[in-house]
């Protein structure tokens, strides 16, 4: 079989092509949101909105309401139910994270549990690549062209606010806000991979990208373009790769993320551990020919 037929044949079936769409649009806005995630250091509250959005999901689901609306509510009850603990205990905010991420899923499974529904509501949990509908493409679609949108209009005053939030709060611009403009777009973007990947994962496609393209260079101009980019690679790799080996195409993806970064951790020209080593290596070999070169 030739490369051409490789890769047309399993766009031949409608889902597999509606999966494709999914999963670029997932990975490219999961992607750029994990720049400033990684940047601020919010990899905690990604995981935690990530999972506190399951409940929502599941009462959307039972009142009939958009299921962005459900997590966005509860994206900000995490929020703030773990800034109460934090600031009314002793606890501190990493253990608060975990108090409140952990109860709110849990409170999700036992919905689920519950609930009775025509369809599986498993797939929020474990993810339904290839079960993704049409009407749930176009909910996808709008709510990831959304995000995008505004990710990339407020582009500047999110990397203001991750870099010096003193600094914003000076040139008028108000942090508080801006935070909880990035709360919000961090649970609408958890809605957006629901879909692709279930709750489990999300987290992995909202760190790993940034992550990545953070060892890869020092601009984070360059981040942006550089997660998405590997994002969408992944993207598509982890499905085909699903598709051949007859495995979960969520995990897939993720994993070929996770391969992306391992690689990126080896051999990145600046930070990777081997290369680091290599030069490190020169630079000392060098060094020993110069102090015993003949004068």
């Amino acid at each position: 079989m030739q490369l051409i037929d490789l890769l047309i044949e399993p766009l031949s079936y409608e889902f597999m092509l509606r999966a494709l769409i999914t999963t670029l649009t997932a990975s490219v806005v999961c992607a750029v949101l994990s720049c400033w995630l990684v940047l601020i250091g919010w990899s905690l509250m990604g995981d935690a909105v990530s999972h506190a959005v399951l409940p929502g999901v599941v009462l959307a689901y039972i009142v009939g309401a958009p299921f962005a609306l459900g997590a966005v509510i509860f994206g900000f009850l995490a929020v703030l139910l773990i800034g109460i603990v934090r600031d009314t205990s002793r606890v501190k905010e990493d253990a608060a994270i975990g108090i409140v991420f952990t109860t709110l899923f849990s409170l999700g499974l036992v919905l689920i549990s519950v609930t009775p529904a025509h369809t599986d509501l498993n797939h929020i949990i474990f993810g339904n690549l290839l079960g993704v509908s049409w009407t749930d493409l176009a909910q996808i679609i709008i709510l990831g062209v959304l995000t995008l949108a505004i990710l990339l209009t407020k582009r500047r005053d999110f990397t203001l606010y991750a870099f010096d939030p003193t600094h914003a709060h000076a040139i008028g611009l108000n942090p508080r806000l801006l935070g909880a403009l990035l709360l919000a777009l961090l649970a609408t973007t958890a809605v957006v991979a629901l879909q692709a990947v279930g709750v489990i994962l999300v987290v992995a496609m909202l760190i790993i990208p940034g992550a990545t393209a953070y060892l890869l260079t020092n601009r984070f101009s360059r981040m942006l373009m550089i997660a998405p980019l590997i994002a969408a690679l992944c993207a598509v790799i982890g499905l085909y790769a699903s598709y051949y080996f007859d495995t979960a195409s969520g995990g897939m993806v993720v994993l070929s993320q996770g391969a992306a970064f391992f690689l990126a951790y080896l051999f990145s020209p600046q930070h990777g551990l081997i290369s680091a080593k290599l030069a490190r290596y020169h630079r000392t070999r060098n060094e020993s020919r110069l102090q015993h070169s003949p004068n």
